[in-house]
């Protein structure tokens, strides 16, 4: 996942105890530190607590169970809600006063520098954990979690690699190509494309249709190709000046201002009705909206969606678990967080969910090379990600950076696509809050 960040939508917390099942025990993959049968450190009882946001896909991939039906001591109980700047802040929160800490708690991309610097001592240091080689993941994954003294803190998930994903019943319907490498050629080489053609699907789109969900989706994508995004080489805040957000920012006010979007909020629930009701044709697609698309496109969208080659390679996403040390549990829930992100749970996860693997092993393994989703029919859904994978070249991340997103995609952005607000305002407004929120 991701969001959230993957961002996400309102929270909606979600617990449940996951039960052990006998006859999963034949199933359990021989991935990461310990094999199936392994009873884990120590042979005591022990609960743990897992916390994300948005979909993780280690409940959807039966990951879970799995692992419990090969360590009878260990239950695991997890709690996920959908909102993820409401989910960081609780997190930080719950760091500080050094209670209320699941013992694996999620970090999204956006707030993994956070969590590496000011925070960095709050988190168990993995590199110590048993099975895990922080060369195991993409070298720019591992150092996005690794602090100044050299603790990894992280363990990669998953990455973003941008794709867009496409209506091909409703791209026929205002004249455009369906067959994936023809769109693919409609916007090559520049997100402004993308803005032509959702004009051109614009003139003739099929009645209460838009060409694309949402300008703040759109400015996210733009921006995850940029090399530089919020943030220096030596993580200072340079939003203001940044020549990649200023692209990103004009592409997503065309396409506010061309009425191209359908102006929804991402991860909100009439964004979630809209996918059903088949209100937009195009939605910016890194690897882990697809498992979002089938979701809420429900069987009514089965066979009806493709994918398409995104205009540049980028990477918007992908997130790490972390143990923090005031976990009651903490060599138990590493030991589960080392197996979760090992290279065959990852493939797993990637073909029940989408969420592609964030280690070198994972992206080259068959199952994910060969990945064709059920819910987009013959579409190459591991080729086209993990390519896109290979190609990858991530900007700096700064400590502010995930609040810095969400300040100008939700009032900013938003805004305008809401509101009707002058750009010029709708920017005052995100420097004055992103001011206030840092510097306050």
């Amino acid at each position: 996942m991701r969001t959230t960040s993957r961002p996400r939508r309102a929270t909606a917390p979600a617990a449940a105890a996951l039960l052990c099942s006998a006859l999963l025990l034949t199933a359990c993959s021989s991935g990461g530190p310990q094999s199936a049968g392994s009873a884990g450190p120590g042979s005591a009882q022990v609960t743990l607590t897992v916390g994300d946001f948005g979909t993780f896909g280690y409940k959807e991939a039966g990951l879970y169970d799995e692992y419990m039906a090969a360590h009878p001591n260990i239950t695991i109980k997890y709690e996920t809600v959908q909102d993820g700047q409401k989910y960081w802040d609780a997190l930080t929160t719950h760091l500080a006063s050094g209670s209320g800490l699941s013992d694996i708690q999620a970090v999204e991309v956006g707030y993994i520098a956070q969590a590496a610097g000011t925070l960095g001592d709050k988190f168990t240091d993995l590199s110590k954990a048993d099975g895990v080689k922080a060369d195991a993941w993409l070298p720019w994954k591992s150092k996005q979690a690794t602090t100044a003294k050299g603790a990894l803190i992280g363990l990669g998930t998953d990455i973003g690699p941008m794709a867009v994903c496409y209506r091909k019943d409703l791209f026929e319907q205002a004249g455009l190509p369906s067959d994936r490498e023809a769109v693919g050629r409609l916007w090559a080489g520049d997100w402004s494309k993308f803005v032509d053609a959702g004009k051109q699907y614009q003139s003739k789109a099929p009645a209460g249709t838009f060409f694309t969900d949402s300008a703040s989706g759109l400015f996210n994508a733009a921006l995850s190709a940029e090399a530089q995004q919020y943030s220096d080489a030596s993580g200072k805040l340079v939003y203001r000046d940044s020549p990649g957000v200023k692209k990103a920012w004009d592409i997503a006010v065309s396409a506010s201002q061309a009425k191209i979007s359908a102006g929804l909020r991402q991860f909100q629930d009439n964004w979630n009705t809209a996918f059903t009701n088949a209100q937009f044709a195009t939605v910016v697609c890194p690897s882990w909206m697809t498992g979002i698309i089938s979701k809420y496109s429900g069987d009514s969208g089965k066979g009806k969606w493709d994918i398409a080659q995104a205009p540049v390679a980028s990477n918007w996403g992908g997130a790490f678990l972390t143990v923090p040390k005031a976990g009651k549990h903490t060599a138990e829930a590493a030991a589960l967080a080392a197996w979760l992100t090992a290279p065959e749970q990852q493939a797993k996860v990637f073909t029940k969910v989408g969420n592609l693997p964030s280690t070198t092993a994972g992206l080259q393994l068959p199952a994910v090379q060969g990945a064709r989703l059920d819910y987009f029919g013959s579409t190459p859904t591991g080729q086209i990600f993990a390519t896109t994978a290979g190609n990858i070249k991530p900007a700096p991340i700064g400590e502010q950076d995930g609040t810095v997103k969400t300040i100008i995609t939700d009032n900013g952005i938003l805004d305008i696509e809401q509101h009707g607000t002058d750009p010029a305002k709708a920017w005052q407004t995100v420097t004055k809050l992103i001011d206030d929120k840092v510097n306050g």
